[in-house]
């Protein structure tokens, strides 16, 4: 695969995946999981802070991620999140489901061709 000059859209539903899985490398701030998701998609994707940090938000209330506030390589103040293992499990479930819808989508395009 090259690298593309537009964005791709994010799939509806899989923010929350895209976020959990960046998290199970590790603690990253805002800012740091955006550029992490930008830079393993070859820069097709694209998180604006408007969808990211509510998801954030979202997942600290569902106890997915915790954050805690520390210095950044900058040596400013930062939030960083951390998956934990109720976040672990989700993650695990988000894949089987976009895996499965994946499939079924590929199946379709198949027979649609035929």
């Amino acid at each position: 695969m090259g690298s593309t000059d537009e964005t791709a859209p994010i799939l509806s539903g899989t923010l929350d995946l895209l976020i959990l899985k960046t998290l199970s490398a590790g603690a990253f701030h805002g800012y740091g999981i955006a550029q992490h998701i930008k830079r393993l998609s070859r820069e097709a994707l694209k998180i604006e802070e408007g969808s990211l940090y509510p998801a954030l938000q979202r997942m600290l209330v569902k106890g997915w991620i915790t954050a805690e506030s520390k210095k950044s390589p900058t040596g400013r103040e930062a939030r960083y999140y951390k998956l934990t293992a109720a976040g672990r499990k989700q993650l695990g479930q988000e894949e089987a489901d976009f895996k499965r819808s994946i499939a079924a989508t590929v199946r379709v395009l198949k027979l649609s061709d035929a």
